[in-house]
Parts: C-alpha cells; structure tokens; sequence
C-alpha cells in the first residue's frame, strides 16, 4: 500500500498537512467520502475552504475521483492506481443501504455503450445499492 507521501510525490504535489491527513483518510476508510466526512473526521484541523481545495487540486490531479450516490452530494474515493498507469474512472460503485458506505467496485468495469451522432460522453457512472459483505 502506497503512503501519504508517496502519492503525493508520485503525483508532483506539493506536500502540506492537510493534504497528508485527507490522503491517510482515505487510505484509512477504504470508502468514498464526502466533504463532510473529512471535516468530522478531521476534527476542525482544517477549515472547510481548505479541505474543498485539496479535493479539487486532487480531482484535477487524479489522485481522487468523484462518486455520485443517491443523495445527490458528491463523495471521493481514491484512485488505486501506480504512476503513468492507464486507469479508468468507469467502474461500478456500490452504496450499502445500512452502513451508507459507498464503495468502489474497479473489478467491474462499465460496458461500452455508443451514443447517437452528435452526443459526445464525458463520463458514465453506474450505483448499485444493496447490503454490503460487512453488513450482511
């Protein structure tokens, strides 16, 4: 498993605390998590401004993608790729209906699917909700 300092580096990031403690969340969790989530989390060592910056200097980085759930809200959950590796977004995300985690599911990839003339695809997403192995 890569380290905090490592994903940042292998991404030429610069390396702060924050960025350090929202990467050891998510090494941590092994879920999405929502802004919110990192805040109570972090117990208020960061202010939100800051923590939305990191996620998006991430987004933009590839170090983190986003997860779309039922809520609407927007989670994160981090890429499980090594440097230069080709890597794909495009993977089933599963939300558990007890515990609400939503987790990735990168072993089940998203089938191909061809637009009619005119329409250009940006991104595909596709939820699966259900019990998850802990909770069943």
């Amino acid at each position: 498993m890569s380290s905090p300092h490592s994903i940042l580096q292998s991404h030429k990031l610069r390396i702060t605390d924050c960025r350090l403690e929202i990467i050891r969340e998510f090494l941590e969790k092994q879920v999405a998590l929502a802004h919110s989530d990192l805040e109570d989390s972090l117990d208020n060592q960061f202010d939100r401004v800051t923590i939305y910056r990191t996620l998006k200097t991430f987004v933009d980085k590839d170090v983190i993608h986003k997860v779309l759930d039922d809520s609407g809200g927007a989670k994160y959950a981090l890429c499980s790729h090594e440097e230069h590796e080709e890597h794909s977004h495009e993977h089933v995300h599963f939300k558990c209906e007890i515990c609400g985690e939503t987790t990735c599911l990168e072993s089940i990839t998203l089938p191909s699917i061809k637009l009619p003339a005119g329409f250009q695809k940006k991104e595909m997403s596709l939820l699966v909700q259900g019990i998850c192995e802990k909770c069943h």
